[in-house]
């Protein structure tokens, strides 16, 4: 019985990981400072974890298949402004770009997975 128990809580801890999404996690900005990922509001938001904005979320994304990700982007240099955002996954670099003009015109950075 203990030995089923634990057979278990094993496989239900590696089900919890399966399901976790590839973005969870945190992650460098090019600026040096940190970001998490984690879920929130049926998607994903992205927090900085240290750095003048510390604590602040600057962006909101909910994936849109196949390592791509929508949402909005907020750009505390530029007084708090809002944009639409978009994210794509590409191994251990993800992509986050704030656009304008229906994505006509678009600002990205690469953040590194740590």
């Amino acid at each position: 019985m203990k030995r089923l128990a634990a057979t278990f809580l094993a496989l239900a801890a590696m089900t919890g990981a399966a399901l976790a999404d590839p973005i969870e996690g945190t992650w460098r900005m090019p600026s040096g400072n940190d970001a998490k990922i984690a879920p929130c509001s049926g998607g994903f938001c992205l927090a900085y974890v240290n750095g003048p904005h510390k604590g602040k979320t600057f962006g909101t994304m909910k994936p849109s298949g196949g390592g791509a990700y929508q949402g909005t982007v907020t750009d505390y240099t530029k007084g708090g402004k809002e944009y639409s955002g978009k994210g794509k996954l590409t191994g251990d670099t993800l992509s986050v770009s704030g656009c304008v003009l229906g994505g006509l015109i678009c600002r990205s950075q690469s953040l590194t997975r740590l």
